[in-house]
């Protein structure tokens, strides 16, 4: 089991390393609108692991972002508790769909419930979402694959 602790602006510096060689995207990363927990190694205290959220403005959507695990942990089932713990933290917030963007993982997506998508319909439930916007500015949108999944109990 992980300990995740909230993201503070003291982490932003490590949480980009740590994302950026996961080949995430880091866009509004420091932005109140994203939440992100991370775990730490003990001894080293490098971060070992991540998951986050960006809400939509009306609060109803969210943007699942920021699930990594370092890649020597990997295979264990971290990425599943990742996964579900920001799942649970964002329908304890009172959302009621989350959404992602996946052009690699999608098996692993649909094994905590999530179905394909429509990517415009993503952009038109998240548009006012740091990563919607960057890739629409970028014309990335048109080739992303989208996931959509219910939340608290849905």
């Amino acid at each position: 089991m992980l300990h995740l602790t909230p993201t503070t602006p003291s982490d932003l510096k490590d949480v980009t390393a740590f994302l950026s060689a996961a080949d995430l995207t880091l866009s509004g990363l420091d932005s109140p609108s994203v939440e992100l927990w991370t775990a730490r190694d003990a001894e080293s205290s490098r971060i070992v692991a991540s998951t986050g959220y960006e809400r939509s403005d009306d609060n109803h959507h969210v943007l699942i972002r920021s699930v990594a695990v370092d890649p020597a942990l990997r295979g264990h089932g971290m990425g599943l508790e990742l996964a579900r713990f920001a799942l649970d933290r964002a329908a304890d917030a009172g959302a009621d769909r989350a959404w992602l963007f996946s052009r690699r993982s999608g098996p692993f997506w649909q094994k905590v419930g999530f179905v394909s998508a429509d990517s415009n319909e993503l952009a038109l439930a998240l548009a006012s979402t740091h990563q919607v916007r960057l890739f629409s500015e970028t014309g990335q949108l048109q080739h992303e694959v989208a996931w959509s999944r219910l939340l608290q109990g849905g």
